[in-house]
């Protein structure tokens, strides 16, 4: 039940389009002095070893985050990204380490700001802990991180991003999402949430959508990058990010950098991207 690892897909396809989203709706969180509360539910261990031998037995990275390390024609809001990941790099040309969501997260709190981070699996809670043991405004658990959205909502703060990346290792996944959601919704409304899930069946995607959709909340975004068209063979050909209260820029950086995305990590041109609203305002 719990053998999946983020260690295994760090620097991926879907790992670029997540934190890029990350990034942007924590940008956008910043431009109020006022401090706001991050919470991640699935957080894995944060910060990763490209040349471990998790990372290089799949070497997932390299048809992700390693197709955009040199290039000198990112869109600025990906070079921002890249510049994150540089930093963790100490700044060298040399890709060895990856930030997962609470390193993007971390890097970018302010001292008013407040992070919650959650992770159930027992061989990486304890690197999860020791890697932000130096950030005094980010508390670390070991929990179900889907209980996080009943146990810490609303925040003190009013304002904030709630990231939901569970491993949908099981097809409960889905319905954990919609359920968890709905709980943290009636608690916290003016939250922004933002869910990652993977294509690995088209079907699964759109009942956790329609699930969504019947919970009656509005302004709910979906943002997605294919590598390859769908298809019932083993294997993820897609992945998104569903944001609820998506800052109003979102959509339209989206639609600039996306394109950008598609025509470098999936040089084949199989690939595809969309964004659309699951329900507007």
């Amino acid at each position: 039940m719990l053998s999946y690892r983020h260690s295994f897909h760090a620097g991926n396809h879907a790992d670029v389009v997540k934190h890029i989203v990350e990034m942007l709706i924590i940008e956008n969180l910043k431009q109020k002095e006022k401090g706001f509360y991050y919470l991640d539910t699935h957080s894995g261990v944060g910060r990763y070893r490209l040349f471990s031998e998790e990372a290089e037995k799949t070497a997932e990275f390299r048809e992700g985050i390693a197709r955009l390390w040199e290039r000198d024609d990112l869109p600025e809001e990906v070079q921002r990204y890249i510049n994150m990941i540089k930093k963790l790099n100490y700044g060298g040309k040399e890709l060895r380490y990856y930030a997962g969501s609470p390193l993007i997260a971390a890097q970018m709190l302010r001292t008013q700001d407040r992070g919650s981070l959650t992770e159930l699996h027992p061989a990486d809670y304890p690197i999860l802990r020791n890697n932000f043991k130096e950030f005094h405004n980010i508390m670390v658990k070991r929990d179900d991180g889907f209980q996080q959205l009943k146990a810490t909502l609303p925040p003190k703060e009013r304002r904030g991003l709630v990231l939901i990346d569970p491993p949908y290792e099981m097809k409960e996944d889905y319905d954990l999402v919609v359920n968890a959601i709905e709980e943290g919704y009636k608690r916290f409304a003016t939250g922004i949430y933002a869910i990652w899930y993977p294509v690995v069946l088209r079907q699964q995607t759109k009942r956790m959508v329609k699930g969504l959709k019947d919970t009656g909340i509005r302004k709910i975004l979906q943002i997605e990058l294919a590598v390859r068209p769908d298809s019932d063979q083993r294997g993820m050909t897609a992945s998104g990010m569903i944001v609820i209260n998506p800052p109003w820029q979102l959509e339209a950086q989206m639609k600039k950098i996306l394109p950008y995305l598609v025509n470098v990590l999936v040089p084949e041109g199989t690939g595809s991207w969309s964004v659309n609203w699951i329900t507007p305002e």
